[in-house]
Parts: C-alpha cells; sequence; structure tokens
C-alpha cells in the first residue's frame, strides 16, 4: 500500500488531520494498524486535555426506533455553536442516542463504558474522543434518557 493509499485509509477512519496521520505513520514506520494506535492515544491525550473547557453549546437529538415502541434522548455539548451545527458531531449525537435506545444505560459512566453497536472495537468514550480530536473541541454527554412501552 503505498502511503497516499495508507493516509488516505486512516483519514477515512480517523477523520483527522492528513498533518497528524503523516506524523503518526512516520512514529509507525508505515504500519498502518501502529499509526491507529498512535493516533487513538492521541485523541485520548488532548481529549483529557480538552476536559477542563466549559460546554455551553451543543444538541438535544432524539431516535425513535422503528414501531414507536423506544426512543431515545441525549444532550450532546460541545464549546461552541460552530461545533454543534457540524455534520460529524450531528452524527456522534445521533449515533449516542441509537446507543442509548440499544443498550438502555442506567448511567453515563455505563454508557460510556459500552461497546460502541456500529464498532465493537470501540466503546463510546472512544468514539467521543476521537470526536474530540476531529472536532478540535471538548465534547460531553450531557442528560439522556430512554423511554419503551
Amino acid at each position: 500500500m503505498s502511503n497516499a493509499e495508507q493516509i488516505r485509509t486512516l483519514r477515512a477512519q480517523t477523520g483527522v488531520s492528513v498533518g497528524e496521520i503523516k506524523a503518526a505513520l512516520d512514529e509507525a514506520r508505515g504500519d498502518v494498524a501502529a499509526a491507529l494506535e498512535i493516533l487513538r492515544r492521541r485523541g485520548a491525550a488532548i481529549a483529557e486535555k480538552k476536559a477542563g473547557r466549559e460546554v455551553h453549546a451543543g444538541i438535544v437529538e432524539t431516535y425513535v426506533h422503528a414501531g414507536g415502541r423506544i426512543g431515545a434522548m441525549a444532550e450532546v455539548l460541545c464549546e461552541t455553536d460552530f461545533v454543534a451545527l457540524n455534520a460529524d458531531f450531528q452524527a456522534l449525537a445521533h449515533d449516542i442516542v441509537m446507543q442509548i435506545a440499544a443498550a438502555d444505560p442506567k448511567s453515563a459512566a455505563e454508557l460510556l463504558e459500552s461497546q460502541f453497536i456500529k464498532d465493537p472495537s470501540q466503546t463510546v468514550e472512544d468514539r467521543i474522543q476521537a470526536a474530540t480530536l476531529k472536532l478540535g473541541e471538548n465534547i460531553r454527554l450531557g442528560r439522556f434518557a430512554r423511554f419503551s412501552l
């Protein structure tokens, strides 16, 4: 796989900037799997640094499962309206409410530690950290609820 193909592959998987991907590939000596792990570690470190920032914006996302017998609602918070309007942020929020509907978590900690339904190799927290790295802002889960008949 050429360097350009490696960059495209990692960009599609992570959404991280090309510069970050190149640096990770250099550090991993061209090993895509190792570069992906490096990017995940960096994402976690960046998310930890940004965790102290205040979140005053975000969206309330809803999901009603087919048949209308299960629904979920959640606040997904970020620092600015600019990011709240971003399609990637909105997709993350939608994925989170789908996770709530599917997993029926009893607490935020349980939800964040659960395997992500669209990619069981990740947790919900991993997905939030990846979005933090990509969008450059602190992202947090606020209140949430699940309803079922």
